[in-house]
């Protein structure tokens, strides 16, 4: 199979630390050369110790699983036969506590709206089949526990 890897940065940026007031600014880097600058969220750190500008990891968690889905859509409808103008995902990620009682990512919710064009048409059913398949092959919603809705659309341009 194969590795991944991310090289997560962080550095104290003044003398405070023990006192939990530190900068939870930092960087994520990618074997590609992409920088991310993350931080915690905002609605689990306060301000000023996180930073609202940076992907938080529960943005990037629910980000990852609707790229995912999206890759192995895009790579189903075009063996399918299928032309594909444009995929806007707006997924939400519900954080709750989880049987374990402990706070979780319990559910993502993507909403793709999906638009075709050229001479085939999908139907509902087969919409609906695409989305199921990309759900099973998607590794990483293979890799977890949080339940996955795929609630989309889609619409054709002639």
């Amino acid at each position: 199979m194969s590795t991944h890897t991310a090289e997560v940065c962080w550095e104290r940026n003044d003398s405070r630390f023990t006192d939990n007031r530190y900068s939870r600014a930092h960087q994520w880097r990618f074997d590609g050369g992409t920088v991310v600058p993350a931080s915690s969220s905002p609605h689990v750190v306060r301000l000023p110790f996180s930073d609202p500008s940076c992907v938080d990891p529960e943005e990037a968690y629910v980000a990852a699983l609707s790229s995912c889905h999206m890759l192995w859509f895009l790579g189903l409808a075009a063996r399918d036969g299928y032309v594909v103008d444009s995929y806007l995902d707006l997924a939400r990620g519900d954080m709750q506590k989880n049987a374990e009682g402990k706070d979780a990512v319990t559910c993502v919710t993507l909403q793709p709206a999906v638009c075709f064009s050229g001479a085939k048409v999908p139907t509902d059913a087969t919409l609906k089949q695409l989305h199921h398949e990309a759900h099973e092959s998607c590794f990483l919603a293979n890799s977890v526990k949080t339940e996955i809705v795929v609630d989309g659309s889609w619409s054709y341009a002639a």
